[in-house]
């Protein structure tokens, strides 16, 4: 694509790559970014690098996005002998992404997280070209500190990120999320209509990330009888490896204040009128939960890398802006702490509170200015 000057010559746009992805914490930040970029510069192309196989792959073109992908994955800690090809992965992966930049040739590329970044960022490096690192975490990963030792910008979310970056690349930008989640009002009549729920009832959203969470949903499973019983009204979202099971364990317990579902086409509506959420600690559905206002209960998952969720939580329980319980402990108390939290007005409040004093507003924004500042 190129663009006329006031003077007649033609010129090369501004290209930007975009790299990063695996869950949709990654996905609806950088496709957040990227309409920050065309919003202010629309005859800007940019080109997204994910992970083969990836949920990025699907999500990213249904946005309207071109999308390369590449053949890497995580390392297997459990079977050292699988790493062998994914360690042959990486390296086409390398080779790939040298291509890519070599033939799209991007005045700036964006690593947001996500198996991808890692080879796209060093490839664009080696060309000179420069490289912002978009950090959500409050605990950084191996790959992106490494990557910040020659990235030009780190944008983080959380305070005290000097200790994992170099102090002086560091901006304090916020986590970029889906805009549309702010169209809606909260407690308004539409989205109770949506969901056939009655307005005068306190209502519990679950959600366990873009996959599902086993261990929420097990722990939801265990307490459907007390869940009944307590008239509150409940959005199950399972995700959709857990679906079948679910339906099937909540069938003797139907009833118009149980919705489950394997995923929640209008997160808008059910965040309207959700009193409290259970949710997972990662770091896109934390700043959500932050610009909402939302009392939540954190149930961290173990299975992530250097147990980031964990500190993703512990980030706001410092500052009493949630409860965090331990995933080997959920089964247990999440029902029994959800109960008696969302029967507390105060404690409700209380958290609300606290919880948007830490929401950072136009992340995407902020970012797409230090992006326009490094390609100036």
């Amino acid at each position: 694509m190129t663009k006329t000057t006031n003077n007649g010559n033609k010129t090369r746009s501004v290209r930007f790559i975009i790299s990063g992805g695996g869950t949709g914490g990654h996905i609806f930040p950088a496709i957040s970014i990227a309409n920050a970029i065309k919003k202010r510069l629309p005859e800007a192309d940019i080109l997204f690098v994910g992970a083969l196989g990836r949920m990025e792959m699907e999500r990213v073109p249904a946005a309207g996005y071109p999308i390369e992908g590449l053949p890497v994955s995580g390392f297997n800690r459990s079977n050292l002998f699988q790493n062998i090809k994914v360690i042959s992965d990486l390296i086409r992966s390398l080779i790939l992404a040298r291509r890519i930049i070599r033939k799209f040739k991007p005045d700036i590329a964006i690593g947001v997280g996500g198996y991808a970044s890692a080879p796209t960022l060093r490839a664009a490096t080696a060309f000179g070209v420069p490289t912002l690192i978009q950090e959500q975490n409050s605990y950084a990963g191996v790959t992106n500190k490494l990557l910040s030792k020659k990235a030009s910008k780190i944008c983080v979310a959380y305070e005290g990120m000097d200790k994992f970056f170099p102090k002086n690349k560091i901006i304090l930008t916020g986590n970029p999320v889906r805009q549309d989640l702010f169209q809606v009002k909260p407690k308004t009549r539409e989205a109770y209509q949506f969901f056939g729920f009655d307005p005068t009832k306190k209502t519990i959203l679950v959600v366990g990330g873009s996959l599902g969470a086993r261990t929420i949903n097990q722990s939801i499973i265990a307490h459907l009888e007390k869940l009944q019983n307590s008239d509150i009204q409940i959005i199950w979202q399972t995700g959709k490896y857990y679906i079948e099971s679910a339906k099937k364990a909540a069938e003797p317990f139907a009833s118009a204040q149980l919705l489950v579902t394997d995923f929640v086409s209008r997160m808008d509506l059910a965040y309207s009128i959700a009193d409290l959420v259970i949710s997972r600690a990662g770091a896109s559905s934390i700043s959500e939960l932050c610009l909402l206002a939302k009392p939540a209960i954190l149930v961290p998952s173990p299975n992530v890398a250097e147990d980031h969720q964990t500190q993703n939580a512990l980030a706001l329980v410092r500052k009493d802006a949630s409860v965090m319980i331990k995933d080997f402990e959920s089964k247990d108390q999440l029902v029994v702490k959800a109960l008696e939290l969302i029967n507390d007005s105060k404690a409700l409040g209380k958290l609300s509170e606290n919880i948007f004093k830490l929401a950072e507003k136009d992340s995407a924004d902020r970012i797409v200015n230090e992006i326009f500042k490094l390609i100036k």
